[in-house]
């Protein structure tokens, strides 16, 4: 199987040409390729995605991941088993031009590459190189290091790591590509600053580097923080770092303070590196910056690839109403500009194709006319999946008094996590108690792309309960949002930007306890949402201001030239060509022009 933007017969485009280098250690490229895991993956693809439809310089490096994640099983009371998902990129991709080979743990490894296309609206496109060391010429340990996503012990994520970042430098450099900045998408990628610390010393020893080389592998560095939670920050110990990068790498990391708690913490090597720092969301980079308090952190709100989440339907309707939407995701503003009646209509057959869906799997089927909410995401404890059931009577007594009540669950946790599997059961127990004639409750199994894309498209009420101020950003609610689909929620990540109450969606109050915090949810979903949903002209002018307040911002397109205006290129591009670049005008479809330009610091 040749997947779309996989043919063999593409040429690869001029890389030389390619000015940004994005590294994930993940990277949602197609439903068909298991090289995702959840949020992180998909923001990495929706991001190039939007890069090709602006046509930017860009250039991207993640792993093969050949085991992928997993699919997850769910037995009659939620207890999740696993499983690989196999591929084979053999029979899938087209390789690389070349292979490099890196020194680890004391010995060479080969590296090679696959090459997926993303192919942009006007044809532009975004390599992205999927590093693989299944080769036969590596020892057995090695050919399996590129193989699961986040699998394995530290050790092994530590060898991962090692791979994408020193790896995907000696790669993008075989290749002729030497862009101006290398984008960390987290700090899985941080050492990719150490391989260029080592071509910036030209074979000098890593000892000799001075403050000037240093300063020289900052200017070049851009690094994106996720996550707020301890947990999400990788750490390894300095035997690891000693076994896996040898002395002088680990001595090098040491010397230059990229050490924290006499750890080997890939976020402060990133930090140490990088010329300009972000959060994902107005909040988040305020919780950033207190955690990280000797660097400058700012904040670039995420956004979604537009053209990828919305149904079918809706895009239908938009191509003939606001063509230029594709674009320019702002044209979505001119939605206002539609009948709210129509909006409606989508929805409707989104919710319908999500409740064929419902049944097929469970054999339960759903009534299109009821209120219907989904929460689907990662399962944490701190994201909460249990907060919507925290006073079952009380949830019961809604469901009765509004005529019926339908609740959507998905999400995969963690093999490792025993926390999140936990929560899993529980929502398990309690459905089984609570179904009813009034409220039916089901936890989807195998949360994924697909599965993602019909919830956020088929539900009427979006609800996300993270314990603040754990939720770096969240993208789900803005798929949802793009499909005409109000949020209730928690005011953390992007909810904060996008809230405006009872209009694009409402807020779950604040409070010192959990039972606060459900009341208000309850209350809400009583007095406020319920009431709306009953008229239906009203609910359809809500589901028109969600496509046009927020699907109008939260949108890759958006928030790309927002890193090429404040991260990557801070400058002023002083020519023509660069002033017409669809960095600065979203009607250009030519790239910034940045090796023919005079940059002027701003």
């Amino acid at each position: 199987m040749i997947l779309p933007g996989a043919a063999l017969s593409t040429p690869s485009p001029d890389l030389s040409q390619r000015e940004v280098a994005y590294f994930s250690m993940e990277i949602a490229l197609s439903p068909a390729l298991p090289t995702y895991s959840g949020g992180l993956g998909m923001l990495a693809g929706d991001t190039l995605r939007s890069a090709a439809d602006i046509a930017a310089p860009m250039v991207a490096v993640t792993l093969a991941h050949r085991r992928g994640y997993f699919r997850q099983m769910l037995d009659k009371v939620g207890q999740q088993t696993e499983s690989d998902v196999p591929w084979t990129p053999e029979t899938t991709l087209p390789p690389a031009a070349q292979t490099v080979t890196i020194t680890m743990q004391g010995r060479e490894i080969t590296v090679r590459a696959w090459r997926f296309d993303v192919v942009g609206v006007t044809g532009h496109i975004i390599p992205v190189f999927l590093l693989d060391t299944n080769i036969e010429s590596n020892t057995p340990y090695d050919r399996q290091l590129t193989d699961h996503l986040y699998g394995g012990d530290t050790y092994y994520r530590l060898c991962q790591e090692t791979v994408l970042g020193l790896g995907g430098i000696a790669l993008l450099h075989a290749l002729g590509c030497q862009p101006a900045v290398y984008h960390m998408n987290e700090g899985h990628a941080a050492l990719l600053s150490l391989a260029l610390l080592e071509d910036q010393l030209k074979g000098a020893p890593l000892n000799t580097a001075s403050e000037s080389d240093v300063a020289a592998v900052r200017r070049q560095c851009v690094f994106t923080t996720h996550t707020p939670v301890p947990a999400g920050h990788d750490k390894f110990g300095l035997d690891q770092m000693l076994q896996v990068l040898g002395p002088q790498r680990s001595g090098a990391l040491e010397a230059l303070g990229c050490l924290h708690e006499n750890l080997l913490n890939m976020t402060y090597v990133a930090l140490r590196f990088s010329r300009f720092v972000n959060g994902v969301a107005m909040q988040h980079g305020k919780v950033s910056q207190q955690m990280f308090p000797d660097y400058k952190v700012t904040a670039i709100t995420n956004g979604v690839h537009s053209a990828t989440w919305l149904s079918d339907s809706m895009q239908e309707l938009l191509d003939a109403e606001v063509p230029a939407w594709r674009v320019d995701n702002q044209y979505l503003r001119s939605v206002y500009g539609v009948a709210p009646e129509s909006i409606a209509a989508c929805h409707h057959k989104g919710k319908q194709r999500l409740f064929d869906t419902v049944a097929k799997r469970t054999g339960v089927q759903f009534n299109p006319s009821v209120l219907t909410l989904g929460f689907a995401r990662r399962v944490a404890t701190y994201k909460r999946a249990s907060l919507l059931l925290h006073d079952p009577a009380r949830l019961c007594k809604i469901a009765e008094k509004i005529g019926g009540l339908q609740i959507l669950y998905a999400g995969k946790a963690h093999p490792a996590d025993a926390a999140g599997k936990g929560l899993i059961r529980d929502v398990f127990a309690e459905a089984a108690h609570l179904n009813s004639s009034f409220l039916k409750i089901i936890y989807l199994e195998n949360y994924d792309w697909d599965l993602g894309a019909q919830l956020t498209q088929g539900v009427d009420v979006w609800v996300n309960t993270p314990r603040r101020p754990y939720e770096a950003s969240g993208t789900s609610g803005m798929k949802a949002a793009l499909n005409g689909v109000p949020s209730l929620s928690i005011l953390d990540g992007w909810w904060i930007e996008g809230c405006a109450e009872s209009v694009t969606g409402w807020a779950i109050e604040d409070a010192e306890t959990e039972a606060l915090e459900a009341e208000s949810l309850y209350s809400k979903l009583e007095n406020a949402i319920a009431p709306l949903y009953a008229k239906p002209h009203s609910w359809a002018r809500m589901q028109q201001h969600c496509v046009a307040m927020n699907g109008t911002f939260f949108n890759t397109h958006r928030m790309l030239r927002q890193y090429f205006t404040n991260a990557y290129f801070p400058q002023t591009l002083v020519t023509k060509e660069a002033a017409a670049s669809p960095i600065v005008s979203s009607d250009a479809v030519k790239p910034v022009p940045v090796r023919e330009s005079v940059l002027v610091q701003a």
